[in-house]
């Protein structure tokens, strides 16, 4: 730490008021946020989603917040309190704005979970195929919806829609710790380390952060990665050296909750622990083995019967990129809002795996010294083989090689940078103590040219994120009269009822799903769909006169459907609405409910239902 008693008090105001400077950007772009949060109306989306709903005070915070970001990040000489600041200020802006501007939890596949977990509560045990169906499966891995019940109960909420929505801030910050961790590793530069951490969050617009079996499963998965790069690695591949008890139990820990938790993650996990075995420091199997004989004692037991219905797909699919990597029907970017935000992400993609392979030839004591890093980045290339896992393998490929990536795409933003095992060869070469007493100058920004190309290129990725994470908001927002709509129907359903809907975009989907089925009629062949736009009320009847009193068949369609239709290129608003007319002017259909989110009709059981 400097003297400062030699100083004139003037000097010394002024030395460190320069030292605190970075508090002056980051406070105002908070301020700038705030202001944006207060004066940001949701109450009508577009097909931009919250891009074209913000405040433009938003745009201008995430623009201050970069920059402070970058001056502060790149001064060896800054505290790295402040660093972790604005990491803390980006998360805020870009994972809990959404929390604080939508009055209710984003993303159907959220409330689906939360259905999950509020069958746990009410049954107390899992349930078997012939209880659940399909559904089913969750109870196979119920890790995350049995630790969310037991949470549930601790906090006495009366589900998890009480918090889930800021459940993305929660698990992003989880990432945080293991990805210092592994960034430390292999690097004492300050300034690679956080714009590393900084460019994974921006580039992580996958959106698995939501309230998912997955997004605890990346975060342990990174956890585990920590752990092994920085204690199971050796000159000898781990031969001839003592290692405290204490790593391997925490690694079983976190890789059996990861196995009973997610499908997927174990897989990507195996691949990456293998990748490591082929650097030469990284030869230790117990973590390899630890993994696989966990992964393959929980998949013949209580995963079983899913996996051996699911084999055969599963088996076909293996070797077939071209369909595993492919989209299907109804997932398709339909519309200038739709195919503008799916463009921005795919840049931003693009453009982090460009800057990584740019870092690796730039900078290339790092092709040597952090080739683990590199390994880990490329390791999930092999799974696009392996499964489409229903169409969303290219997503999840592209999450886990973020963390590797990253730290390469941080090293081509930046002038030649330090790695720990050169560090310390440097040292005993020059025969010279670990830590050299160096004077401190006014810590005040470096405005030299090369400062500022850097800088565009992160802020140019900060801002693509806010269109690629939020641009499909559209569909995943259900107002609170969608939340309530729903809400009544299932009220009123008696045990053994089905819901028709087009697709299943809406809150509650799989509410009572223990009691009541459910059929969402764009899942059919396309030759059905055209069937029901031509002859809606008749065919629709058709297909719900199966239920038997008093059980009753209804028809529920929603905002968040059309939305989902639209943007997907299923149905357009206008043959939804077709359908709805052609419902309510039937003798067959009876309206029972219906808000400005939605409606809601019932087969009537003594009408007739042929055409």
């Amino acid at each position: 730490m400097t003297d400062l008693s030699d100083l004139p008090p003037a000097w010394r105001f002024r030395y460190r008021a320069a030292g605190a400077w970075p508090a002056l950007p980051l406070l105002a772009a908070l301020a700038l946020w705030a202001y944006a949060i207060g004066h940001t109306d949701v109450s009508h989306l577009d097909d931009f989603g919250l891009v074209s709903a913000v405040h433009p005070a938003f745009w201008a915070g995430l623009a201050v917040l970069t920059a402070g970001f970058w001056f502060t990040a790149r001064d060896p000489r800054r505290p790295q309190g402040w660093s972790f600041a604005y990491v803390v200020g980006l998360l805020l802006m870009e994972r809990a704005t959404q929390a604080l501007v939508y009055p209710t939890p984003l993303y159907a596949w959220a409330w689906k979970h939360d259905a999950v977990i509020d069958h746990l509560l009410t049954s107390g045990g899992l349930g078997t195929e012939e209880q659940l169906g399909d559904m089913a499966v969750y109870d196979q891995w119920p890790g995350f919806f049995a630790a969310q019940a037991a949470l549930v109960r601790l906090l006495g909420v009366e589900n998890t829609a009480m918090y889930m929505a800021w459940w993305p801030l929660v698990s992003s910050l989880m990432l945080l710790l293991p990805l210092l961790l592994i960034y430390r590793t292999f690097t004492t530069d300050r300034r690679l380390v956080w714009t590393s951490v900084w460019l994974f969050y921006v580039a992580n617009w996958v959106g698995q952060d939501y309230f998912s079996p997955q997004s605890v499963a990346f975060a342990l998965h990174v956890g585990v990665l920590a752990v092994v790069l920085r204690r199971y690695g050796g000159r000898r591949g781990g031969r001839g050296r003592q290692r405290p008890a204490v790593w391997t139990v925490l690694l079983t820990v976190l890789v059996t909750t990861i196995v009973v938790s997610h499908q997927l993650t174990p897989g990507m996990l195996v691949v990456s622990l293998l990748a490591l075995c082929l650097a030469r420091r990284y030869r230790d199997w117990v973590p390899t083995v630890t993994t696989v004989v966990i992964f393959l004692a929980w998949c013949l037991t209580a995963a079983l019967p899913f996996l051996s219905a699911a084999m055969p797909d599963m088996i076909r699919s293996v070797g077939d990129v071209g369909a595993n990597v492919e989209t299907g029907y109804g997932a398709t970017p339909t519309g200038t809002g739709a195919i503008a935000t799916s463009w921005a992400a795919r840049l931003l993609s693009g453009s982090v795996l460009l800057l990584a392979a740019l870092g690796v030839l730039r900078q290339p004591v790092l092709r040597y010294r952090a080739l683990p890093l590199l390994l880990i980045a490329a390791a999930p290339l092999p799974m696009f083989v392996a499964s489409s896992y229903g169409s969303e393998m290219i997503f999840r490929v592209l999450m886990f090689m973020l963390p590797g990536a990253a730290f390469f795409a941080g090293a081509a933003l930046l002038p030649k940078v330090r790695t720990l095992a050169a560090d310390l060869a440097a040292r005993e070469s020059a025969g010279r103590p670990a830590a050299t007493a160096r004077p401190r100058r006014l810590p005040l920004p470096d405005l030299r040219y090369g400062v500022w190309v850097p800088l565009v290129a992160l802020l140019a990725g900060t801002l693509a994120f806010v269109p690629a994470y939020s641009g499909k908001d559209r569909i995943n927002y259900f107002p609170p009269q969608e939340v309530a709509l729903i809400r009544q129907l299932f009220d009123q359903a008696p045990e053994g009822s089905l819901v028709v809907a087009a697709n299943r975009n809406y809150p509650l989907a799989y509410d009572s799903y223990w009691s009541v089925d459910h059929y969402w009629f764009l899942d059919d062949g396309r030759s059905h769909v055209d069937r029901i736009v031509r002859s809606p009320a008749a065919t629709l009847a058709r297909d719900m006169s199966a239920v038997e009193p008093p059980a009753r068949a209804y028809l529920l369609l929603t905002q968040g459907q059309v939305a989902n239709s639209e943007m997907n290129g299923q149905l357009d608003g206008e043959q939804l609405d077709r359908i709805r007319r052609s419902v309510a002017a039937s003798p067959r259909f009876q309206l029972v409910a219906e808000n400005s989110a939605g409606t809601v009709y019932v087969l009537r059981p003594d009408e007739p239902t042929g055409e």
